[in-house]
């Protein structure tokens, strides 16, 4: 009776690296030109936020330049696990002073030709002060900007854009307590 006899050798490491091989080809990660021809970045507007205040017992008020985006998928599959950085700089600077990294679309995805959710970003530094008005009249406080990079499935950042970021606060102060015997 004749029984077959098991691969081995150089057949035996063919049958094993074939597969793997294969799902090598189908990973690899998508190139800059592919990132950057698979989304549109849409409706970015950008403003100041407050990352801290408080009025006591010091009072202290950092504001930071923040972007709001959505991202439409020029793709015919769905668009997913793209995360984002943000690099935000004083405009005439060369470093950058601030930076927000975010995982934003996940697995459920952009559908071909649709817009993602809002996407919103801020910077982790921005501008100190103790109140609105000590920001807003620093002469210090200068225009920034804002470079922005796409990241999906291994790829390398790809930039998407560079924009100035507005000089509109979207902050208010608390109003001051009312007098205790009731005259303004």
């Amino acid at each position: 009776m004749n029984h077959p006899r098991p691969a081995s050798g150089p057949a035996l490491i063919l049958a094993l690296l074939l597969p793997s091989l294969a799902l090598l080809s189908a990973c690899k990660s998508p190139s800059s030109e592919e990132v950057k021809k698979s989304m549109e970045v849409v409706g970015l507007e950008s403003k100041w936020v407050s990352r801290e205040y408080r009025t006591w017992p010091r009072p202290k008020l950092v504001l930071v330049p923040a972007i709001t985006f959505r991202v439409k998928n020029l793709t015919s599959a769905p668009l997913t696990f793209v995360n984002f950085n943000a690099l935000f700089r004083e405009s005439d600077a060369t470093k950058f002073n601030g930076d927000c990294y975010l995982a934003a679309i996940r697995d459920k995805g952009v559908p071909p030709g649709e817009l993602s959710d809002l996407i919103t970003m801020a910077s982790n530094l921005g501008v100190e002060g103790t109140t609105l008005a000590s920001i807003r009249d620093n002469k210090l406080w200068k225009t920034w900007a804002v470079k922005l990079f796409a990241q999906t499935k291994g790829s390398n950042p790809v930039p998407l854009g560079e924009w100035l970021v507005s000089r509109t606060i979207d902050f208010k102060e608390d109003a001051p307590p009312a007098p205790k015997d009731g005259k303004k």
